[in-house]
């Protein structure tokens, strides 16, 4: 299980921090990631954290901007997003897979969670 936390609606600029905590060891999983969704819209790839967390994996769209990790001890993975833009607006989801195929596939997940909600507006 998979569990969200830390979204809210802030204005153009600010910064947020997401938190996903897992109910097992996160060590089992070959991947684990952020993925966003807008209504109509497909959910997207967001960033990545192959392994212990080393080897991180962002969309063009929030490269430089925001930062993936995992704390293998607690469990836990992180999202840390600065600079943040109207366009950000979505809900967002972790997600995590024991084999690693294609990332950016939602298809390739094997755990989802249930989303935070995350709106960037003045």
């Amino acid at each position: 299980q998979l569990v969200e936390s830390g979204g809210g609606v802030v204005p153009p600029g600010a910064s947020l921090n997401l938190s996903c905590a897992a109910s097992g060891p996160i060590i089992d999983f070959s991947i684990m990631s952020w993925f966003r969704q807008v209504p109509g819209k497909e959910r997207v790839f967001v960033a990545g954290a192959w392994g212990r967390g080393v080897t991180t994996f962002y969309s063009d769209s929030v490269k430089g901007r925001w930062t993936i990790s995992k704390n293998n001890a607690k469990n836990t993975l992180h999202l840390q997003m600065s600079n943040l833009k109207s366009e950000d607006t979505a809900v967002y989801y972790c997600a995590a897979a024991r084999v690693l195929h294609r990332y950016t596939d939602t298809a390739d997940y094997d755990y989802w969670g249930r989303g935070t909600q995350v709106t960037v507006s003045s």
